[in-house]
């Protein structure tokens, strides 16, 4: 095969597919060719479809000497609809990673893509690659479902679990507060859920980083460092130039949601840079990146 490489991103009209398609189209001089699949090309629940749309561009990157990279971005990812639409959650959370990853043995390399919802949110200390998962809602138990359908193939893949993911498009917290920002005089968020923010940017390089290399198994990629969600709200504010003070602390309790919500997400990033990868950066500073792009930033 020649050193290029032949890309298919799924999810492609999401956060993080977004973002992964603008990351290789920057990709100098590497003549590699992107194919992005949202869910009007690529439906997830029907397991017929989602062969054949892989094996025809499978065909086709080896008709032309590319090596096959599949970077599997698409989720059910309405945490609370899941709780009671869980089957449709499973064919697509569960199931489809492990189609991907049957077709794609052999013949090409596949990073999928989870979440620390996996875990049960009770930790003290972040979650390493090797600690038990304990999923508490229906999406947690899809997602650790896909996670295990593609380690079962045992091929050249590779499952990476995010979380707190935003971006500068689509809908999601940053984004959220930046309207409420404009809307309210106050905001309550919550301040007992800890986590690492990550932007879906910084997920996505380090996502084509690795997907150039070897590594295989399961790795855990988030920015670095950890806050609240009332923190990252409040830092919001303040790189806009709105008074972080109108950000008043709540509670998990005050917004009884249908899913379990985890208190303590952090991950442990010690197996990616353990596999060389560059390390993502530190939340405040992306947040900083992410409102700069978005032409907000005043702090």
């Amino acid at each position: 095969m020649s050193g290029t490489i032949s890309w298919l991103v799924t999810g492609a009209a999401g956060q993080l597919g977004t973002d992964l398609q603008a990351v290789l189209a920057d990709r100098p001089g590497h003549g590699d060719t992107v194919t992005a699949l949202g869910r009007g090309q690529l439906d997830l629940t029907d397991e017929d479809g989602v062969r054949s749309t892989v094996r025809d561009w499978l065909t086709a990157a080896e008709g032309r000497g590319d090596r096959p990279v599949l970077i599997n971005a698409a989720a059910y990812t309405a945490v609370d609809a899941a709780e009671t639409d869980e089957d449709t959650a499973a064919l697509v959370n569960g199931a489809a990673p492990g189609w991907l990853a049957q077709e794609l043995a052999g013949r090409g390399r596949l990073v999928h893509v989870s979440t620390d919802y996996v875990f049960d949110g009770t930790a003290t200390t972040p979650y390493g690659t090797g600690d038990t998962p304990a999923p508490r809602t229906a999406y947690g138990r899809t997602k650790l479902a896909g996670e295990r359908a593609v380690s079962a193939v045992d091929d050249d893949a590779v499952v990476v679990r995010t979380a707190w993911v935003y971006a500068a498009h689509g809908t999601n917290f940053v984004r959220t507060m930046l309207r409420l920002e404009a809307e309210r005089d106050t905001v309550s968020v919550v301040a007992d859920q800890t986590g690492s923010p990550t932007w879906s940017a910084d997920l996505a390089a380090g996502l084509v980083q690795l997907a150039a290399t070897g590594t295989r198994g399961l790795l855990h990629a988030t920015d670095t460092g950890t806050t609240t969600w009332h923190g990252l709200a409040r830092e919001v504010f303040a790189l806009t130039g709105a008074d972080p003070d109108r950000v008043r602390p709540t509670t998990t309790d005050a917004f009884p949601r249908p899913a379990h919500r985890p208190a303590y997400s952090v991950l442990d990033p010690a197996s990616w840079t353990a596999a060389g990868l560059t390390p993502l950066p530190a939340w405040p500073d992306a947040l900083r990146a992410c409102l700069d792009r978005l032409g907000v930033l005043r702090g």
